[in-house]
């Protein structure tokens, strides 16, 4: 059975799926890079930081189309069921993990120009700088990307268990609709 690319009452559609398993997936990547790259000779961490800036660019412009997506379709609802705290603590937890998936790039992108660091993507071209040279505000913004890195990790896996507790306890669709494949 294939996928409908446009999300419909019941289930996203191919499209958000997209979006939503590829950003997962890069994030994950992303965290691999980070919590062994500092311990690297400098050749390979240079290398490894250059493939974070990328991969994190790539996230960032895969949540802006995320998001655009998002605006202009249908977002299946949650189950009648579903008690107004859960609605209130979805609706919050999406929006606290869409901040911090938009906080992490623009926060890595801040520090690298505080650094005077180029970032580009994948070297097809070099993003702008936001702001000028700072060592002082270099250092903050390192504070917040790992800061955010933290809460992005916690909310994320909050967000999956919830997820997992509509599959097996409540045994609803919820976690079903943003899944390429049908599980019973």
């Amino acid at each position: 059975m294939s996928i409908p690319w446009r999300n419909t009452a019941e289930r996203f559609g191919g499209i958000a799926q997209l979006f939503h398993w590829a950003i997962v997936a890069l994030i994950i990547t992303q965290f691999v890079l980070a919590s062994f790259m500092d311990d690297l000779p400098l050749k390979q961490k240079i290398a490894t930081i250059n493939w974070h800036k990328w991969l994190g660019m790539t996230v960032l412009m895969l949540a802006v189309l995320r998001v655009l997506w998002r605006l202009t379709s249908t977002v299946p609802p949650l189950p009648s069921i579903t008690p107004a705290w859960q609605r209130l603590a979805a609706h919050g937890s999406h929006t606290l993990l869409y901040a911090l998936i938009f906080l992490q790039p623009l926060s890595g992108w801040l520090m690298s120009s505080a650094r005077n660091f180029p970032v580009s993507w994948f070297g097809l071209f070099t993003f702008p700088d936001l702001i000028s040279p700072d060592r002082k505000l270099y250092e903050r913004l390192h504070d917040i990307h790992e800061i955010s890195a933290t809460a992005l990790l916690i909310v994320a896996v909050v967000h999956a268990l919830a997820a997992l507790k509509h599959h097996f306890y409540d045994r609803d669709n919820v976690l079903r609709r943003m899944l390429p494949v049908r599980l019973k």
